[in-house]
């Protein structure tokens, strides 16, 4: 009787134990803005011939969010730019870590690719080093403030996730020829896949699919209040704007268009949207849907248009969601993977110094990108590509390219440090063991355009040697790797 006593006593405590078994730490979040707009004269990038600014039309900002689960913390940065150099986000992620202890390899750092912000590449996009300049430094102090500020805003909150299918908006840009037609590329060789917004008669079909998944991950309080909206949408950039005017572009159009709509009191904690570029290497706007606005609401009517758009979208998923949850595990993995820059084969290298000796040199204007001196406006894409493809020629080492998987709950992202093919990102999605997946382009540096290998034959500008920039088999190699971290996290 007594060791029956004894044992029934026992099995109490143990049960006791096990109910006293602490719950999972509820989630907290926190988001914040920062100002990266460079000065007015700061280089203009977007296109072959960067030109100092002459006004901003609107500012560009770091969107922050931080998240916390009671035992990691993880920090999601969405950055106005064209891209940056993989030195930038070496020095944010550090003052981040020395600031905040987020460690570096849980710091998620992307750039939406405005045609229309200043340039934070430096002085070469070919090197794995580099000293930052001073609009460099400038940002990544700046980012690494907003990330402090989102910090400093952590409160008790509750996650969900919405993909929402908005194909409207979009368009693969790269089309197939019909036979007959051709296109000569600046090396003088034949193609017959054409870069378009608005396919005519002389194209037969896209030369690739379409991501049309607008991604959100949405955190509230627990009173209901939103906190931030994290979204991932393919679509390239909207427009250049005015000339020689910084500007957000659609994703500061969506971003303050989507806070509108909340209707958050001036005097509270404000919402924060960040608007993440998916996978657009090969994906623009549908300009058929957006080209007249052109007269009718200006310069920015589409990038205005554009970021509304996305941003209904976006409203009516938040709106939608009836499963949130108030704790989400957090983890990350990071790697530098070990690429090659692209190989240049030496008729290109003939080709180059035969257009250097044959394009004019002016004493004095905007030099195109990787050209040696400035230029006529008719000549300016061959002498940037002459200047490309001899500066990748030179290349020894290897690149280090930066490669991230980031669980929050139930959802993973993967990243590229490219202008990805919509494909790429679709592949992924289909492989990653988390069903709630999407992949984020431009992340810790920009290193050209990735396709997969066998677009490169097709042809077509973000193909070109100079425009792509790395491996052949840079997109498996990626791939493999984010697929493996992913399942290493799950």
């Amino acid at each position: 009787m007594k060791k029956l006593f004894i044992l029934v006593i026992a099995a109490a405590l143990g049960t006791a134990t096990l109910s006293a078994a602490p719950a999972a730490a509820r989630l907290r979040a926190g988001a914040a803005t920062s100002n990266i707009t460079p000065p007015i004269g700061a280089l203009r990038v977007g296109g072959f011939v960067p030109a100092p600014s002459t006004h901003v039309h609107d500012e560009l900002h770091a969107r922050c969010l931080v998240l916390d689960d009671g035992k990691t913390k993880v920090a999601l940065v969405v950055c106005d730019l064209l891209g940056f150099h993989r030195s930038v986000s070496l020095e944010a992620r550090r003052i981040i870590q020395e600031a905040t202890g987020i460690p570096p390899e849980n710091v998620m750092i992307s750039a939406t690719h405005t045609h229309s912000a200043g340039s934070a590449l430096g002085t070469s996009r070919y090197v794995n080093e580099q000293k930052l300049d001073e609009y460099q430094l400038f940002l990544a102090r700046r980012i690494a403030d907003g990330v402090r500020r989102a910090n400093n805003t952590l409160r008790p909150a509750e996650i969900a996730f919405r993909s929402v299918d908005l194909p409207e908006p979009i368009l693969n840009r790269r089309w197939v020829l019909k036979d007959g037609k051709t296109v000569t590329n600046p090396f003088g060789k034949l193609e017959k896949v054409d870069k378009t917004g608005a396919p005519g008669p002389e194209f037969s079909e896209p030369a690739g699919p379409t991501d049309t998944a607008l991604s959100i991950i949405a955190l509230r309080e627990p009173s209901g209040r939103l906190i931030s909206a994290y979204c991932a949408y393919s679509m390239h950039y909207a427009g250049m704007g005015m000339p020689g005017a910084i500007s957000a572009d659609y994703f500061g159009a969506f971003c303050e268009e989507l806070k509108r709509m909340q209707g958050t009191p001036d005097d509270s904690t404000p919402f924060v949207a960040l608007l993440a570029n998916a996978t657009s290497g090969d994906v623009g706007p549908d300009q058929r849907r957006y080209n007249k606005l052109d007269k009718t609401d200006g310069p920015y009517g589409r990038s205005r248009a554009a970021g509304r758009d996305v941003a209904q979208a976006a409203q009516a998923a938040l709106k939608s969601i009836d499963d949130w949850k108030d704790h989400a595990e957090l983890s990350a993995r990071f790697r530098e993977l070990d690429i090659r820059w692209r190989t240049i084969e030496p008729e290109l290298l003939v080709w180059a110094k035969e257009i250097e000796a044959k394009a004019p040199r002016l004493a004095s204007g905007p030099i195109p990108i990787a050209a040696k001196w400035a230029t006529t406006p008719d000549w300016a894409t061959r002498l940037s590509y002459a200047g490309r493809v001899q500066a990748l020629a030179a290349k020894t080492d290897n690149v280090k390219f930066p490669v991230q998987v980031l669980r929050i709950g139930e959802i993973c992202i993967g990243t590229s440090p490219c202008e990805t093919y919509s494909e790429i990102g679709l592949d992924f999605k289909k492989r990653s063991p988390f069903k709630k997946s999407f992949m984020v382009q431009l992340n810790h540096a920009m290193f050209g355009y990735l396709p997969p290998p066998y677009q490169l034959e097709r042809g077509e500008y973000s193909t070109w040697p100079g425009t792509n920039i790395v491996e052949r088999e840079t997109s498996v190699k990626m791939l493999d790797a984010l697929v493996q971290m992913a399942g290493e996290l799950k």
